[in-house]
C-alpha cells in the first residue's frame, strides 16, 4: 500500500512538472508527443467531429487556456478570430506559429468553368500537416519551442526529434513506393485538404467544393464531365463534411467514395491509410 501511495505522489509531481500545452488540430497533439513525450500535457481545442473552419472553443477549454504555456498554432481558419482572444485569456502564454519556415500554396477550390484553373484567390492552404516533408519543418519548430523554455531537457527534445525525422522519412519512403509509378495521377476530393501532399508526390487534387460551399448544379455537371474524361475512380471524403454532392458525382462516373480522415490524432496511421488508397485507386 506505501509503495503504491509513493508511486502515485511521485506521478502527481511529475504531471505538475510537465509543461502545459493547448494546439488548435489532433494532428498536432501527435507532433506534440512525440517531441516531447510526458513532458508536456496537452490540450487540443478543436474535438474529433468537429472542422476548424468553423470551430468555436467550449468556456471549459478557455478556462484551460489559463494553465497553459504554450499555444501551438498552425493556421487554420478558426484562428484568425480567435488567437487574440486566447491571448486575452491567458497573457502569459507563448504563441508559436509552427508553420514558420514554410511557402504556403495557394487554396485549391472546385473546377472553374470559366477558365479552367482550381486557384481560390486570396486564400491561402492551411492543411499543411498533411505532407510529410512539411511535418519535419512544424516538429523542427516544436522542438525549438521547447528547448528554449525548457533548456534543461534539450537532449531529450533533440533526440526525439531525430527519432521523428526518421520515422517520417521512413513514411515518405514507403509512399514514394507505392505513388511514384502509378499511370493516374489526379484525384477528386470533396474538400480541398490534400494540396500539400498531392505537390510532394506529384500528385493532382481536383475538390468538389468552391470557397468551401457545395457545387452548383451546373458545377456538377461540369466535374462530371472531368472525371468521365480523366477516367477518375475514386473520390475522397473526409468524415467532417457530408458525402452528399461525392455520392452524387460517383453515381454518375461509376466511382467509389472512400473516406479519409485528415483531422486523426494518429497521423502516421492517418497517412499511411492516405498512401495506401492512392495506391489502391489511382492505378
Amino acid at each position: 500500500m506505501k509503495k503504491i501511495l509513493f508511486v502515485t505522489f511521485i506521478w502527481t509531481i511529475y504531471l505538475q512538472a510537465a509543461i502545459n500545452v493547448t494546439v488548435s488540430i489532433l494532428p498536432q497533439k501527435f507532433f506534440v508527443k512525440q517531441i516531447a513525450g510526458n513532458l508536456a500535457n496537452v490540450q487540443v481545442m478543436v474535438l474529433p467531429g468537429s472542422e476548424p473552419a468553423t470551430y468555436e472553443p467550449k468556456p471549459k477549454q478557455l478556462s484551460h487556456l489559463m494553465k497553459s504555456k504554450i499555444y501551438f498554432a498552425i493556421g487554420v481558419p478558426f484562428e484568425r478570430n480567435w488567437l487574440t482572444k486566447f491571448k486575452e485569456v491567458s497573457p502569459k502564454m507563448l504563441v508559436i506559429d509552427t508553420s514558420k519556415g514554410i511557402k504556403k500554396r495557394a487554396m485549391s477550390s472546385s473546377y472553374s468553368l470559366e477558365n479552367k484553373k482550381a486557384v481560390e484567390k486570396n486564400a491561402l492552404d492551411p492543411h499543411i500537416w498533411l505532407s510529410p516533408k512539411l511535418v519535419k519543418i512544424i516538429a523542427k519548430n516544436i522542438a525549438n519551442t521547447f528547448i528554449k523554455i525548457d533548456p534543461k531537457h534539450k537532449d531529450i527534445y533533440l533526440l526525439r526529434l531525430k527519432k521523428f525525422d526518421k520515422r517520417i522519412s521512413s513514411l515518405q519512403k514507403y509512399a514514394h513506393k507505392k505513388i511514384d509509378h502509378l499511370k493516374h495521377r489526379e484525384f477528386m476530393v470533396f474538400h480541398p485538404v490534400w494540396g500539400y501532399f498531392a505537390d510532394e508526390f506529384k500528385l493532382k487534387q481536383i475538390p468538389i467544393q468552391l470557397e468551401g460551399k457545395n457545387p452548383t448544379p451546373r458545377s456538377l455537371i461540369h466535374l462530371i464531365k472531368y472525371a468521365k474524361n480523366k477516367n477518375i475512380k475514386v473520390i475522397f471524403v473526409q468524415p467532417q463534411f457530408s458525402k452528399k454532392s461525392a455520392e452524387v458525382i460517383a453515381k454518375n462516373i461509376g466511382a467509389k467514395v472512400v473516406v479519409l480522415d485528415p483531422l486523426s490524432e494518429n497521423w502516421t496511421k492517418s497517412i499511411k491509410n492516405a498512401v495506401n488508397a492512392f495506391g489502391m485507386y489511382l492505378k
